[in-house]
């Protein structure tokens, strides 16, 4: 279950944002007994590098990728650590 979780948010954040890299990882496992991992939900850590993300700040960049994500930040995802880098970052 946890891996059509990360195909699919692999596959709404390729749609949107078209990244040069991408990674997604299932961290849930290191969350046994949490809450989150209690409702079934899934733990996840993301690195997206993508031009979109060119003049915005941290805060912008995290609401970016929530928006991207919509409904799974309810239904699929308790915790989302997120990494979002413009390559202009340097």
């Amino acid at each position: 279950m946890t891996i059509d979780r990360a195909k699919e948010i692999e596959r709404l954040l390729t749609l949107t944002f078209a990244p040069s890299e991408l990674q997604v990882k299932d961290q849930s496992h290191l969350h046994a007994g949490h809450a989150g991992a209690k409702e079934g939900k899934g733990h996840f850590e993301v690195k997206i590098v993508s031009d979109k993300f060119d003049g915005q700040g941290r805060l912008t960049r995290h609401r970016m990728v929530y928006d991207a994500l919509g409904t799974l930040m309810d239904t699929d995802i308790h915790a989302l650590r997120i990494n979002a880098i413009s390559p202009s970052d340097g």
